[in-house]
């Protein structure tokens, strides 16, 4: 249980202010919420099954000390990713053959290979060793945070300043970075 909170908590800071993110928004603004959350849903489901695999088999290569350094490592590193930002390069914009669902879908599914909630979810799996637990808390925590998107552009508009969001994601993200550390170095 551990590992699906976890993974559905960190997912959904790694994912405030991600490029995947904005994407959410932009394609709500084309398409019915409902559309938009599917599409996001199925590709998550497959990108983040491909990250928890890859995560398991580092699990079983490297030593536990090992893993945890990098994972407290690569937490703050995603913390100072979120404070750069991502930015959209008209992806939202693209003209798509497909319905509106295989359209984000093969959107989000592009976007996410190599994206930081990519790199967590790989790191969740490899920490936890918890395959369904990670699949899922870190699906939902994508499907939650851009669920969130959504709402908030389309009942609160500008309202909450993006930059106040990427903070609060990336301090969150850096002080999981410095607990998982300090816990390894304190012992």
């Amino acid at each position: 249980m551990t590992a699906l909170i976890g993974s559905l908590f960190l997912i959904t800071m790694a994912e405030m202010g991600d490029k995947t993110q904005l994407l959410a928004l932009a394609f709500a603004t084309r398409y019915r919420a409902t559309q938009v959350l599917s599409g996001i849903f199925l590709a998550t489901l497959l990108v983040h099954l491909v990250s928890v695999v890859l995560g398991e088999f580092i699990g079983t290569v490297i030593p536990m000390v090992w893993i945890e350094i990098l994972a407290g490592a690569s937490f703050i590193f995603f913390g100072l990713w979120t404070l750069r930002g991502d930015t959209l390069e008209d992806e939202d914009k693209r003209v798509s053959k497909y319905g509106p669902v295989a359209t984000v879908g093969i959107a989000f599914f592009l976007a996410e290979l190599g994206d930081k909630t990519q790199l967590a979810t790989i790191s969740l799996a490899a920490k936890y060793n918890a395959f369904w637990e990670v699949w899922i808390g870190s699906t939902l925590g994508m499907v939650v945070a851009d669920g969130f998107a959504i709402i908030v552009g389309i009942v609160l508009g500008k309202r909450i300043p993006e930059k106040t969001i990427k903070w609060v994601s990336a301090l969150i993200f850096i002080g999981f970075g410095v607990v998982t550390l300090g816990r390894i170095f304190l012992k």
